[in-house]
């Protein structure tokens, strides 16, 4: 399928690694050029040199700590310089600490507002002119099945991230006439060092090994496997395209059957 990326510009937040670094893969599988951005540097370098290498698009890359609202203008701002227009946000972050409920602290809640929620407050605020300029836009957030189907010790996320939920719902009817798309991609358990690290505490915890701990994680996925990447890489990718054109404040589960409500 024709999808109508080639020569659009992206800017693919926390994208590094794991979920992020496939979205970013995948559009510039599609011919866009991409900003890529991350706390740090050194992954980003390794991960630019191997997208062009890959894919022969513009990648650029910029060290952006999302909590940070002077990164962020920063960021957008080298984007736009460098590549004249922002078509595509995906919006992407680390997932906050795990813990049980009374043991988060009100700093780990202002973090995590300011990492999970206002990052994309903030980007899409400094984003949308450029998209309405150009009667295009596409915003795509990266949530998690824990907005439908909370996890336990995930209390950050699972509270948080239904706040990207409503505000996504809400942007998509104001942005909608500008031909301007909103929506969320909620993952399940996926293969990624952050599920790796969850296991791997869940394993202290329980006195099982994090291969144990892992294991189990699919027990509830009718599936019966762990999520990959560049599966959802592919998703984001669809809906960045002219295609989904017609899908907007959408939140979108890929999680092998885990949620089960209707």
């Amino acid at each position: 399928m024709e999808l109508g990326l080639q020569g659009k510009n992206a800017l693919v937040t926390a994208s590094s690694k794991g979920i992020g670094r496939a979205c970013a893969e995948a559009l510039a599988a599609e011919g866009c050029n991409v900003m890529i951005c991350s706390r740090s540097s050194s992954d980003l370098i390794q991960v630019a040199q191997d997208l062009i290498q890959n894919y022969g698009t513009n990648i650029q890359w910029f060290q952006c700590d999302l909590k940070n609202l002077d990164d962020i203008e920063a960021l957008v701002k080298e984007t736009l310089r460098v590549f004249g227009s922002i078509d595509i946000v995906v919006n992407n972050c680390g997932g906050p600490p795990s813990k049980y409920i009374f043991n988060v602290k009100e700093d780990d809640w202002n973090n995590a507002y300011q990492e999970i929620v206002l990052s994309v407050v903030r980007i899409t605020n400094l984003v949308i002119d450029s998209m309405k300029k150009n009667n295009f836009g596409r915003i795509i957030n990266i949530t998690s099945v824990t907005v439908k189907q909370p996890i336990q010790r995930l209390v950050l996320s699972n509270s948080l991230r239904n706040a990207v939920i409503g505000y996504a719902k809400t942007l998509s009817t104001e942005v909608a006439p500008f031909n301007i798309t909103v929506n969320n991609v909620a993952p399940g358990y996926t293969l990624t060092k952050r599920i790796y690290d969850l296991a791997v505490e869940q394993a202290k915890l329980t006195g099982k090994s994090h291969e144990e701990i892992l294991k189990s994680y699919t027990q509830d996925i009718p599936m019966g496997r762990l999520g990959k990447p560049e599966e959802i890489g592919s998703l984001v990718a669809f809906l960045a395209s002219e295609k989904a054109g017609y899908i907007t404040g959408q939140t979108i589960f890929i999680d092998g059957g885990y949620v089960k409500s209707i």
